[in-house]
């Protein structure tokens, strides 16, 4: 294979790639997914020690 083929074979490659939006969006939710994730860790960091002392009571209370 020559240096033309090979630039030929890269370049339709790129171009369907650009033209491809499953990719694209196939990134958009695994950003969206991410953003989700980091919401909750953050809220249970915030309300994990209320939580933990609503349970500690509950199972006190239980027989």
């Amino acid at each position: 294979m020559n240096f033309k083929d090979f630039s030929l074979n890269v370049y339709c490659k790129v171009k369907a790639l650009a033209k491809d939006k499953e990719g694209a969006t196939a990134i958009e939710y695994a950003v969206i997914a991410g953003l989700i994730v980091v919401a909750i860790v953050g809220t249970l960091q915030v309300l994990g020690p209320q939580l933990n002392g609503i349970f500690e009571q509950i199972s006190a209370a239980l027989p």
